[in-house]
């Protein structure tokens, strides 16, 4: 799947192994890792943090494979699931610094644009969170009120 606003395919990533169980040589066990990951998610880091954190520090590499269950799901089984989802924070929080930005350089037609971008990628993965009922139907993005969600 191509790009929505430039030219590239993105079509590399890493391969995951064939295996689908938990490696040999893991010796964490999986209440340990969804201790650590609850212990995680209440110090404010995002699933993503989670994962990187799990893999460079403690080897698992692919949390699902060890307890049978995502980083995420494990989150809203102990109740520490962020309110918005993780991508859309973090476009969110983007399109927030480019309007702080527009409010000292007025001129910077490119950032101007490049917000245009932002927010209808924001609309665009608003629409699909409210299809699949992980935002509440009535949720809307407002430029105004942007800098609350993610403070």
């Amino acid at each position: 799947m191509g790009r929505m606003h430039s030219r590239g395919k993105g079509m590399a990533a890493s391969a995951l192994p064939y295996k689908r169980k938990s490696p040999s040589w893991l010796k964490v066990d999986t209440p340990q890792i969804t201790d650590m990951i609850v212990k995680l998610a209440k110090k404010g880091q995002y699933p993503s943090q989670i994962g990187v954190l799990l893999r460079d520090q403690h080897g698992v590499a692919q949390v699902k494979n060890v307890t049978g269950s995502k980083i995420l799901r494990i989150l809203k089984k102990n109740g520490l699931a962020p309110a918005l989802p993780e991508d859309l924070y973090h476009l969110v929080k983007k399109a927030v610094s480019v309007r702080k930005h527009l409010e000292t350089n007025r001129k910077d037609k490119d950032a101007k644009f490049r917000l245009i971008l932002i927010e209808s990628r924001i609309h665009r993965l608003a629409r699909y969170y409210r299809r699949t009922k992980q935002l509440p139907a009535n949720w809307k993005y407002e430029s105004s009120t942007a800098s609350t969600l993610v403070s």
